[in-house]
This record gives structure tokens, C-alpha cells and sequence, in this order.
């Protein structure tokens, strides 16, 4: 194990506990990692973690004194609010714990992502700097082509990573890691817009698809399905407007992107769009080809 996953067990794990002492957090320790009884963590050791714990993360372990030394997290918010902080934090506590447990990772299963981590470092050190870099990609109808683009960040959806970037000709768009062939980083730099906020920018889709406007979509959950849409949100706009107990209502405002309405037709007969009424003319066609082609016969 890395000091840095050191340090993300000791802030997921406190996380979780809201408060433990040493001596709890020591019995955790050699749980999870399978040590001696009589392995601990030395509290000098310990206070160095959390100083270097906030120093690489920003998060702050506090000591509650009053009935006994109890250690939590000062500022939850940090991991709360923060979904680079969170993801980072779920994705190595969850690869520590798996690493932990290897007697049973044939029964541990996992979908592994096609993006081309070499090619993930290479782009994120080119933002950290603002320098253009040069890629060579291929889409699947066409042949490869290089050019010199302008990373503005990335974005996991769907298992795959994206870049979006200023293209040569001054264009905003978003390339498939896992269809880069090739990436290197140009002596020069370009001028991030000071007011460019990802988040922002990508607030009104539902996926990686851009370009339309947002608007209001009421979608209708039936029976079980309701809780999953209530438990997983497709957008973070999503509201419940109605729960009949048979069936609930949602609203979000979101662009109905090509990728939403994938989602969508992913729900089959659980789901209904009760407006807006392009976006029902929209899933009728999809519905009506899809009854084409299955009432077909296939020799």
C-alpha cells in the first residue's frame, strides 16, 4: 500500500466512523490489512499522516478531548462538496478494501475502462500547466488525423474518459480518450478564460453530448422503478413532483441530448416522458422503429 492510500484509508475510514480514538483506529488498521494484534499506529506516526493529510488534501483530523481523545473530521464538507475529492476518496478506499480481501477477488467483479490511462496523465499535466498539446485521433468512421488542441479538463461518463477541448479551429470539443492513438505536449500555452467553470459548462446535459438548450422534461417512473430514479438521479436538477404510491412523476431541466435519450429507451416500459412533446415524439420513433425490427423475422 502507497502512503498516499494510507492516507485515504485514514480519511475514509474516520469519514465513516464520525469519531474514533487511536486505539480504534489501530484495531481497523489490523483488520483490514490482516497485520499482527500487536501492530498499531504509533501517534507520532500518526500525527505526521495528519499533518501530510492536510497538506495533500485539505482535510482536517481533529481531536475531541472531552471523554477521551476522540479523532474526526473537522471540515466534511471538503469531501462532500467536492466530486473530484469524493470520487477520489470512494474509488482507493474501495481499491484498498478489495486489496485487502484478494482471497476473494474471483468473487469481487469489476468493469475495467477503456480510456487509455497513458494518455489520461499526459492531458491532465498539460491542464495543470495550460499547455496545448498535440493528438492524434481516430473516430470510428474515418481514418486518424493529428492537430494541436487546448485542454480545458476532463469528464468520466459512462466508463469512458473525455477531454474537452479548443480544437485549430476555434472550436469547443470533446474527444474519447480511449480513440486518442497518441498525445504529446506542445512548447506553448494558451489562455484558460478566467471565467471557464467545468462544472458550469457541462451543468445543463445529461452526459457528454452538448450543444442544446435545456428545458423542462417531466418523466413518469412506474412501480419499483420510481425508487431506483429516487435513489439514483439521472441529473441533479431532478425533482419528485408526485408519488401516487403506483407510479412517481420527475422533473429536471436538462438538454434532451442524444445520450439522455439513450438512457432513457434503456428503461424500456418502466419509464414514461409525459413532456415536453417533442421529446415523446422523439422516443415514439425510437419505440416504433424498435417494433419494426422485432416483429421481423429473422432467417
Amino acid at each position: 500500500m502507497t502512503q498516499t492510500e494510507k492516507y485515504i484509508w485514514v480519511i475514509d475510514t474516520i469519514y465513516r466512523a464520525k469519531q474514533l480514538s487511536l486505539s480504534e483506529l489501530s484495531a481497523r488498521w489490523r483488520a483490514d490489512m490482516g497485520l499482527r494484534p500487536d501492530d498499531k499506529i504509533n501517534r507520532s506516526t500518526f500525527t505526521r499522516w495528519r499533518e501530510d493529510i492536510y497538506s495533500q488534501f485539505g482535510v482536517v483530523i481533529s481531536c475531541k478531548r472531552p471523554g477521551g481523545y476522540k479523532y474526526f473530521i473537522e471540515n466534511p464538507e471538503i469531501i462532500e462538496e467536492n466530486k473530484v475529492n469524493k470520487w477520489m476518496l470512494d474509488t482507493i478506499a474501495t481499491g484498498n478494501l478489495i486489496n485487502s480481501n484478494i482471497s476473494v477477488s474471483n468473487r469481487i467483479l469489476v468493469t475495467s475502462i477503456p480510456s487509455g490511462n497513458e494518455h489520461l496523465k499526459s492531458i491532465i499535466d498539460a491542464l495543470k500547466t495550460n499547455t496545448r498539446i498535440e493528438i492524434t485521433y481516430r473516430q470510428f468512421d474515418r481514418e486518424s488525423f493529428t492537430y494541436t488542441v487546448d485542454p480545458y479538463c476532463v469528464k468520466l461518463f459512462e466508463n469512458r474518459w473525455y477531454v474537452l477541448a479548443r480544437n485549430n479551429r476555434n472550436s469547443m470539443r470533446l474527444y474519447c480518450l480511449d480513440r486518442i492513438l497518441d498525445v504529446a505536449p506542445c512548447n506553448e500555452h494558451f489562455d484558460l478564460p478566467e471565467d471557464f467553470d467545468a462544472e458550469e459548462y457541462f451543468a445543463p446535459y445529461y452526459g457528454v453530448v452538448t450543444g442544446e438548450e435545456p428545458e423542462r422534461i417531466v418523466i413518469r417512473a412506474y412501480d419499483v422503478h420510481r425508487h431506483y430514479m429516487a435513489s439514483l438521479p439521472l441529473h441533479f436538477s431532478q425533482e419528485l413532483i408526485e408519488d401516487t404510491g403506483e407510479y412517481s412523476d420527475f422533473q429536471l431541466y436538462v438538454a434532451p441530448t442524444y445520450d439522455l435519450v439513450m438512457k432513457l429507451l434503456s428503461f424500456g416500459s418502466m419509464i414514461e416522458v409525459l413532456r415536453p412533446e417533442s421529446l415523446r415524439e422523439t422516443m415514439r420513433g425510437w419505440a416504433s422503429d424498435l417494433h419494426q425490427m422485432y416483429k421481423l423475422e429473422r432467417k
